[in-house]
């Protein structure tokens, strides 16, 4: 028997994520995890966390940007890359390049955060500015890379990015498998799409969730507009959480979300600034907005999680001084 639309093969692969766990760089491996108690009794469930902060780059971007580079240099190609970058995946694929002697070329908007692009040329990059916000840098790298004849990299749409980044669920799942629910933040998709994979894969029971800002809901509306439907764009964006501020989606990594991820909901940036400062109080660390976009869904749905054993990721942690101030000084008394 045949049908009219089979549903696809998945695009990430299972023996490629265990393999980005064994070989990734050991900086970004084997980051954190622990069951938070004082956060569990704060949200109403019970929260295990990895924090994905505490590495040279603080994010977990370090692994997909390694994992990535490291298959495409084990195929000898050694030649100049280009990507554009809230920050985040930028800084990760500067620390690799500058490791394996890459030449790096960073597209970032006018308005980026400032830290990260410091941050990016102490790594080494040449770091372009162009646009307004995210898409219209990434607009700019695909024509100078067309250009120039280097390659472009997109986070999100190369499958060893996404494997990588997957490689932090088989970190998390590895010792206890029974998580309810799995909260992840989702921006270009990589850190969704290569968790969901193997956590669907491993804990099928486990409820894979992906939060977006509701000032950037165009991943959201794109998978909610289901398996085939073109990707629908944001004519702009207005959010704090510049790491998952993305106003055009790639079709690939909301094809790879059917299938894996059960929901996408979104926080607004009150519950997003809520996050960081209860996250800065019960588990002391900085976490930028788009890190504690996962929390931020608990806070402002807590009746959907509530006795729950919940997951989550910290994954950026990359603010200005500034930001630290506006963001996690709290009034007296709170």
């Amino acid at each position: 028997m045949t049908f009219a639309n089979p549903i696809p093969q998945p695009r990430l692969s299972l023996d490629r994520i265990a393999a980005a766990a064994r070989g990734i760089d050991p900086v970004f491996r084997a980051s954190p995890q622990y069951d938070c108690e004082p956060l569990s009794a704060a949200l109403g469930c019970a929260l295990r966390l990895k924090l994905e902060l505490l590495n040279p780059i603080r994010s977990f971007k370090g692994r997909g940007a390694d994992w990535f580079l490291s298959q495409r240099i084990g195929r000898g190609e050694r030649g100049a890359l280009v990507c554009a970058s809230a920050g985040n995946f930028g800084q990760a694929l500067a620390y690799v390049c500058r490791r394996h002697g890459v030449a790096l070329t960073v597209f970032a908007a006018t308005q980026a955060n400032p830290l990260k692009l410091e941050r990016m040329r102490a790594l080494g990059a040449q770091v372009l500015l162009h646009g307004e916000d995210f898409d219209a840098a990434k607009a700019a790298a695909r024509a100078y890379a067309a250009a120039r004849g280097d390659t472009l990299v997109e986070d999100g749409l190369d499958a060893a990015i996404s494997e990588g980044a997957g490689s932090i669920a088989v970190e998390l799942l590895r010792d206890d498998p029974a998580v309810d629910v799995l909260v992840v933040p989702l921006g270009n998709g990589a850190l969704l799409n290569g968790m969901a994979r193997w956590c669907k894969a491993r804990s099928p029971a486990t409820r894979v969730i992906g939060v977006v800002s509701s000032g950037a809901p165009a991943m959201a509306r794109s998978w909610r507009a289901g398996r085939g439907a073109a990707p629908v764009s944001s004519e702009r964006v207005d959010t704090i959480a510049d790491g998952i501020a993305v106003r055009v989606p790639i079709a690939e990594a909301v094809a790879d979300m059917h299938g894996a991820v059960d929901d996408v909901v979104e926080v607004d940036d009150a519950h997003l600034v809520a996050a960081m400062r209860l996250i800065h109080r019960h588990v002391g660390v900085v976490v930028e907005p788009a890190g504690a976009a996962g929390i931020a869904a608990v806070l402002a749905a807590p009746q959907t999680f509530h006795g729950r054993r919940v997951a989550s990721v910290l994954c950026g942690g990359n603010l200005t001084q500034q930001q630290i101030h506006t963001f996690l000084s709290e009034p007296p008394g709170a």
